[in-house]
């Protein structure tokens, strides 16, 4: 298994435990119901990329630059895709000012996400 993946999934499975708690009982008070769901779908696509990440590491036998790249794009995309989420719906009670450049982070982060699934197609691809 690979350390460095498995560390990172790590990190962001625990992470994405404790935003889902602070989503569901402290930020409810805080901010609109539809933020608060906005805020559920950061926290659903890190989980989902965290497992993904989990799988990756299981690549031992046939790790390519494929693999490392997928778990590149998994990486900056849930940083991008969700923290983008995560901000955007926490903007009520942070006022945060730059929006304009929240917005476009997020398919950014999305297209991260798919280009990690077919890097990772390719890689199962290209080892038989």
């Amino acid at each position: 298994m690979n350390r460095r993946i498995i560390l990172t999934a790590s990190f962001f499975g625990a992470v994405a435990v404790m935003l889902g708690a602070f989503g569901a009982h402290g930020l409810k008070n805080l901010v609109s119901a539809d933020a608060v769901a906005i805020w559920n779908k950061g926290v659903e696509y890190q989980f989902y990329h965290t497992f993904a990440l989990l799988f990756l590491s299981t690549f031992n036998r046939f790790r390519t630059k494929l693999v490392d790249l997928s778990y590149l794009c998994f990486t900056v995309g849930m940083v991008f895709f969700s923290g983008s989420l995560y901000l955007l719906a926490t903007l009520q009670i942070t006022h945060i000012e730059f929006i304009n450049i929240i917005g476009p982070i997020t398919p950014l982060g999305g297209l991260l996400l798919i280009a990690g699934w077919g890097l990772l197609f390719f890689a199962a691809l290209k080892n038989r």
